[in-house]
């Protein structure tokens, strides 16, 4: 009788884990076809898998969207979010075993998961952290020019466990380390909130970001590229500083390019990481010859200005990346205006103009917006909400989903016209997997072809619903 109890509950379980995750029917079975996954502003349809659709002669009128696969753009790196010190906090507090098959939910590549594959982690605390640290705190007054008293200790309470369970299920993971602030006694105001790093020190932080680097290779975890500042025009959050463009081009082309140069340190070094409304700061550092040679290319975030500001940098400098590196959704938030919003504007929007990938802010917090410094982003909504066991998906979850899930690292942007109404982008992954991600931003539903060499898919989509197709 045990045994068969046991069973029955190992079945409820697995029943009540195909409710929650990602449809679990497997699109090979229609691979001649394509396979389409809805999500719907009502949250009736949530990455839902649909009826394969044929490809079939053109028969009608309607509007058609055209996949050119002998356009091939930038390479793609990834989609996913921001694994807050908070973030790591709830997850890494979660019963191993619900723990375990959230990751494989979030980062793995099967079908019922959505298969993240880019985050970014703060260098120290952000604003999304139980408090605010650093890797080199000291009593007031205390100096550390030899940095003998860096330590990452403070990571190894949930960060490290949670990141090394992540790359195990992901080993290619790409990870992006953003600082909100310098250790406070290398700033001007000795603060954790605003303040700028004090000159004299710039070798100094620069040996800061090496020690982190090579501390993260030590724990097995690698870390793809550095932004120098989050939002370096933004000094009042907590932790914060200010930092002006020509400051960062003096760092990078004084400081942390030859630190890493000569640690042999291949961390990317990204500039900027602030709001679209201002491409001539990182197009004014590229301009510096000098900084330039360090740096790989410039992130942004879309509180203000608009997105195709990315292409004004990208016309400026084409030779250098673009990246799109946070976006919040504030809570309680909209969830039928929120994924339209941000769909339109990010996966689609970020990627067309050129960003090699998209992260939406923080990946986890309670269904109250904790933790958070004193200070910090006090309605900031969680991808997934997390009050003890009890695990909600939000609506950020799904506006990745429908990128990550189907666009691996490796893939490229590709060829599509756009239809008014029909915000869409097209990509090429590495198996020669098409997929198409479009947005009725109408206000009323749209029927619509699909056409790729010259065969057509008829397909409708309500207003305000996303639609990601794949087809070999």
């Amino acid at each position: 009788m045990r045994f068969n109890f046991f069973l029955l509950m190992l079945f409820a379980l697995l029943n009540m884990a195909a409710c929650n995750n990602p449809s679990s029917e497997s699109p090979e079975e229609d691979s001649k076809g394509v396979v389409p996954y809805l999500t719907t502003g009502d949250q009736k349809a949530l990455l839902a898998r649909q009826p394969a659709l044929a490809f079939v002669e053109k028969s009608n009128d309607l509007p058609t969207i055209t996949i050119d696969d002998n356009k091939v753009y930038q390479d793609i790196d990834g989609f996913g979010f921001t694994l807050t010190g908070g973030s790591a906090d709830l997850i890494q507090a979660l019963p191993e075993d619900q723990r375990s098959v959230l990751l494989r939910e979030l980062f793995g590549r099967e079908e019922n998961s959505i298969g993240i594959n880019y985050l970014r982690v703060s260098i120290g605390a952000s604003d999304l952290s139980a408090s605010t640290f650093s890797y080199n705190d000291l009593p007031a007054g205390q100096k550390d020019p030899t940095l003998k008293h860096f330590s990452i200790e403070k990571e190894r309470e949930t960060l490290i466990p949670v990141l090394k369970e992540i790359v195990k299920i992901n080993p290619k993971i790409k990870i992006l380390g953003s600082p909100w602030s310098a250790p406070t006694w290398m700033k001007t105001n000795n603060n954790t909130i605003g303040g700028k790093l004090r000159p004299e020190y710039y070798g100094v932080y620069a040996d800061y970001f090496v020690k982190y680097v090579q501390a993260m290779a030590d724990e097995g975890i690698s870390i793809d590229a550095v932004t120098i500042q989050n939002e370096p025009l933004h000094p009042g959050n907590n932790p914060s500083m200010l930092m002006e463009a020509v400051e960062q081009a003096d760092f990078i082309k004084s400081a942390l390019g030859p630190a890493f140069k000569e640690a042999g340190i291949t961390t990317k070094i990204i500039l900027y990481d602030h709001n679209a409304d201002r491409p001539d700061y990182p197009i004014s550092i590229l301009n510096d010859e000098e900084a330039a040679k360090y740096i790989d290319g410039s992130a942004f975030h879309l509180y203000g200005g608009r997105i195709e500001a990315l292409s004004e940098v990208h016309k400026a400098h084409p030779e250098k990346q673009l990246y799109f590196t946070e976006q919040w959704v504030g809570g309680p938030g909209d969830f039928s205006k929120e994924l339209q919003w941000h769909v339109s504007n990010l996966i689609i929007g970020a990627t067309r103009n050129w960003s090699r990938n998209v992260l939406e802010w923080n990946l986890a917090a309670t269904s109250d917006y904790k933790p958070h410094t004193d200070g910090g982003c006090t309605s900031c909504l969680g991808a997934l909400s997390i009050d003890g066991e009890k695990i909600q998906r939000n609506v950020a979850y799904y506006i990745v989903g429908h990128a990550s899930k189907f666009v691996p690292d490796g893939s490229k942007r590709i060829g599509s016209n756009v239809i008014d109404g029909l915000a869409n982008v097209a990509f090429i992954t590495p198996e020669n997997k098409k997929v198409l991600v479009i947005v009725n931003d109408d206000d009323k539903n749209r029927s619509f072809n699909i056409e790729y060499h010259n065969k057509y898919v008829e397909t409708s989509l309500a207003s305000g619903a996303v639609m990601t197709y794949i087809w070999d």
